[in-house]
């Protein structure tokens, strides 16, 4: 990382292949399509190379990275507003090229992100960039408050609500089947 701050490139591509793919996955939870993630991420990519020579190291990098690539996708969002939404054929893409899983598997796989993608967009902002951070980037209640810039007592209910809520979204999405089970007392 000093060396990159130092202008060395080499230390700069290391520096970024090792972050890009977890940046990416959480702009794509928070975004909720790979359009608009893709966009958020090249734009968090250039915000870190920006501001390289200003992080100061109170934070890991991965935090300081993790807050650029949230507010980029907060922007990115801002921005979708004033767009029409586009159509993801991930389905489709998934399919090409040989060893691609079998057809009944990515059926279940695209049912199920289809599934988590449309719970998470329907949280509230706050509760989906919080389950998110904590969810699929693994970080700590510390650094998602870092992040975020808001007291971890804060995050704590954030994650606590939104995954409650992603619960309930979930479930009434997928009832479970009853049993089979006499419809008369004996």
């Amino acid at each position: 990382m000093l060396a990159a701050q130092q202008g060395d490139q080499g230390a700069l591509d290391t520096l970024l292949r090792r972050h890009v793919d977890r940046l990416h996955a959480v702009c794509r939870q928070i975004t909720g399509n790979d359009s608009d993630s893709a966009d958020a991420t090249q734009e968090a990519l250039i915000a870190v190379v920006r501001g390289l020579p200003r992080f100061d190291g109170r934070s890991s990098f991965s935090t300081w990275a993790y807050r650029i690539a949230t507010n980029a996708c907060l922007d990115e969002l801002r921005r979708r507003r004033r767009r029409a939404e586009p159509l993801a054929d991930e389905l489709l893409e998934a399919t090409a090229g040989p060893g691609a899983p079998s057809g009944a598997a990515l059926i279940d796989a695209a049912a199920d992100r289809v599934d988590i993608d449309r719970a998470l967009a329907k949280l509230p902002l706050e509760f989906r960039v919080a389950v998110v951070l904590r969810d699929l980037s693994g970080l700590e209640y510390s650094e998602i408050a870092e992040v975020l810039g808001v007291p971890a007592g804060t995050v704590k209910s954030r994650i606590a609500r939104g995954r409650g809520a992603l619960a309930n979204l979930l479930a009434a999405g997928n009832p479970p089947t009853a049993p089979d089970r006499p419809t008369t007392r004996p």
